[in-house]
C-alpha cells in the first residue's frame, strides 16, 4: 500500500494559448478543471500502475465533489480532515508555442491546531497498515513549517517508510528526521546546496550530503536533462526520452508514484529508477485532466535507458 498525504490539495485549471503574452490580451483555445495536488497526483499515478493507493489529506468543503468523484472512478480510497471554506484554484497558462507552462498559484485556506492534531492521528492510523508513505508538496497557511518533521516522528516506528517531495523550510525540517528517500527537482536541490548545480557530478556530489545525512535514496528529476538517483553506493542518471509533450504538471509526483511502486515491489535501484522513469514520461504524454495510461507506461518502461556515473 501507498499512502500519500494531501494537506493543500487545489483544483487546477488549465488553459491553453497559442502565444502567452504577458501584460497583453490571450484568448483561450482550450481550458479543462481537475481536482489536483501533489498528494493526490501521487496516489492516482499508483492506482494506475495497479499498486493499492490511497490519499489522507484536509479537504474542504466547496470543490470537494471533483475530488471525491475522481478519486473513486480511478479507485483510489481516501479519507479526509474536513475544513470549511473553498479548495485553492491553481491556474496553469500552457503557451504552445513554447510548450511552456505558467503557473499561478493560491495559498489555500488557513487551518487550525484541532485540524492539525486530527491530520497526526489520522497519518498514524494509517500508517500502520501502509508500506510507503508520501509526504509531498506545500502546506497550507496555519500549518507550521515543520509539520513534515512532526509527521514522519509520528510514525517512527510504525513499519512504513517515509518519502519527502518538498521545498524550502518543510523540506529543511523534514530532512531532520531522515525519510527514506527525498525527491527534489534541480532548482529545489540547487536552493538547498545555495549553489548553481550544471553538471551531474555537481548533482551528484549535492544529493550525496543528504545520503551522508542519513537519508537512503536522493532522486533527482532534471526536467529536460532527465534524472539522477543514488543510494550512495551507486548513482544512477536517465537521460530524457524523446516524446510528444502534452503536459508536465504533475510528472515530478508521477516519478515519485514509479519509484514508490519499484520500492514495493523488491526491485533493485536500477529497476526501481526505471519505473520512476516511465510513469514521469507517460504523464507528461498525457492531458492533465487524465491519469496515465498503464499501456502507455509499459511502452515507455522499455524505452528508458539507464547510466551509471
Amino acid at each position: 500500500m501507498i499512502t500519500a498525504i494531501s494537506l493543500n490539495p487545489s483544483i487546477d485549471r488549465t488553459v491553453h494559448v497559442e502565444h502567452f503574452t504577458p501584460g497583453g490580451l490571450n484568448r483561450v483555445l482550450k481550458a479543462h478543471s481537475v481536482a489536483a495536488g501533489k498528494g493526490i497526483n501521487v496516489a492516482l499515478a499508483a492506482s494506475a500502475l495497479g499498486v493499492d493507493a490511497e490519499c489522507i489529506g484536509f479537504m474542504h468543503e466547496e470543490g470537494s465533489k471533483l475530488f471525491e468523484k475522481r478519486l473513486m472512478v480511478n479507485s483510489t480510497a481516501y479519507n479526509f480532515v474536513w475544513c470549511e471554506g473553498a479548495v485553492r484554484t491553481n491556474v496553469k497558462v500552457f503557451d504552445e508555442s513554447k510548450n511552456e507552462i505558467t503557473e499561478i498559484n493560491e495559498s489555500g485556506e488557513p487551518v487550525s491546531e484541532a485540524q492539525l492534531k486530527q491530520m497526526t492521528d489520522l497519518v498514524a492510523l494509517h500508517a500502520e497498515n501502509t508500506d510507503y508513505l508520501v509526504l509531498s508538496g506545500s502546506l497550507p497557511p496555519g500549518c507550521p513549517a515543520d509539520y513534515y518533521r512532526t509527521l514522519i516522528e509520528t510514525v517512527e516506528g510504525l513499519g512504513c517508510r517515509c518519502i519527502l517531495d518538498a521545498d524550502g523550510e518543510p523540506m529543511r525540517y523534514g530532512l531532520e528526521s531522515r525519510p527514506f528517500m527525498i525527491k527534489p527537482n534541480r532548482a529545489e536541490l540547487e536552493r538547498m546546496a545555495g549553489r548553481e548545480l550544471t553538471t551531474l557530478q555537481d548533482v551528484r556530489a549535492a544529493a550525496m550530503k543528504y545520503i551522508d545525512q542519513g537519508v537512503a535514496v536522493v532522486a533527482v528529476s532534471l526536467g529536460a536533462d532527465g534524472a539522477l538517483i543514488t543510494d550512495g553506493d551507486e548513482t544512477l542518471f536517465a537521460p530524457k526520452l524523446t516524446l510528444e509533450l502534452k503536459s508536465t504538471v504533475g510528472a515530478g509526483d508521477s516519478m515519485v508514484a514509479g519509484l514508490a511502486c519499484g520500492f514495493i515491489g523488491d526491485n533493485e535501484l536500477e529497476e526501481a529508477f526505471r519505473m520512476g522513469v516511465a510513469c514521469a514520461s507517460a504523464r507528461c504524454t498525457t492531458e492533465g485532466y487524465r491519469v496515465i495510461d498503464k499501456n502507455l507506461y509499459r511502452e515507455f518502461l522499455s524505452r528508458v535507458e539507464i547510466e551509471r556515473l
